[in-house]
């Protein structure tokens, strides 16, 4: 059997541990075989407590002889722990030598932050909650930190971005493992909506948690993202029932964007699945995603981004 040690701590973030472990733990019950142990492991071993206060029984790391084709992952959780992990040093030391002795080392949102002290993200893209991109950008200059993808695969480097994305990651290691096939029949049996790649945008998740049910601008985006072609500021405003200025003001102050940009984002947003998905053609996917014309949706991507359509698709396009 393949193992995936997945790494705690006190505090660590509750569905950063055990969502990619039901993902793991699901194999074995489609495939109606053990296919992959799965063991929770901290430094000091013992029971840590969870961020929602779930006890876990972890083993002792040192304990642990290493294989070639184990998966060590490490889970996330608020600042607190995470800084607290990180002034301790020892985990990110085990790390530091546990790399190259693996098949995979892999972190879950802002796990990311403790593989970065380890020195592992060093000139790697790396993906990591979208409300803590710039502080792992600012603590750690030399990791290149994608704001936009759900996880990064980077060599043998797996990091993904904020809670759920651990599952969306763990089932692409399914796959990577035993083919789609399987991983879809996982996805099914966790009635998962649907499997999202890597290289889907995390800018729909900060909407989501940043529009409530009761703000007029989460049904308002729910629309602009089906009707991009026709999307526009002032409609964008009647489908919020507020006037252009109100709409102005509102978005500053929610989402820090203007609605023009805002709706850029979303044409990028949906362009990018598009791309990486896909064969069409530069001038249809624009029209598709209401850029109007290719060169639009260039200097979108390129503000939004740092990098074209056309790079884009080579960076992310399934082979």
């Amino acid at each position: 059997m393949r193992r995936v040690l997945i790494v705690a701590f006190e505090g660590a973030q509750t569905l950063d541990v055990t969502g990619p472990a039901e993902v793991f733990a699901a194999v074995s019950r489609v495939l109606g075989r053990p296919t992959y142990e799965i063991v929770f492991a901290s430094m000091a071993g013992g029971t840590h407590t969870s961020s929602s206060g779930l006890p876990m029984g972890t083993r002792e790391l040192a304990r642990l002889r290493l294989r070639r084709d184990d998966t060590v992952l490490v889970a996330g959780g608020e600042e607190g722990p995470i800084r607290d992990v990180l002034a301790d040093g020892r985990l990110a030391a085990w790390l530091r030598r546990a790399t190259g002795r693996v098949q995979r080392m892999a972190s879950v949102c802002t796990g990311a932050f403790i593989l970065a002290a380890a020195g592992i993200l060093d000139s790697r893209r790396a993906a990591t909650h979208w409300m803590g991109c710039d502080r792992l950008a600012r603590l750690f200059p030399r990791v290149d930190v994608d704001r936009n993808a759900i996880f990064v695969v980077d060599g043998n480097i797996w990091t993904s971005a904020g809670v759920t994305t651990g599952i969306d990651m763990a089932l692409a290691m399914v796959e990577q493992d035993h083919g789609r096939a399987l991983a879809d029949r996982v996805a099914a049996r966790l009635v998962l909506y649907v499997r999202r790649p890597g290289f889907q945008s995390q800018f729909s998740e900060a909407q989501v948690a940043q529009t409530g049910g009761s703000d007029p601008l989460g049904p308002a985006i729910t629309w602009a993202r089906r009707h991009l072609p026709e999307a526009d500021v002032e409609t964008l405003a009647r489908r919020a029932a507020l006037s252009v200025r109100t709409l102005h003001r509102r978005c500053l102050d929610a989402l820090g964007t203007t609605p023009g940009k805002l709706l850029d984002k979303l044409r990028v947003e949906h362009a990018r699945t598009l791309l990486a998905s896909s064969a069409l053609p530069a001038k249809t996917l624009a029209a598709q995603c209401g850029f109007g014309n290719a060169a639009r949706m260039r200097r979108a991507f390129e503000r939004e981004l740092g990098l074209g359509p056309r790079e884009y698709r080579a960076l992310h396009a399934a082979r």
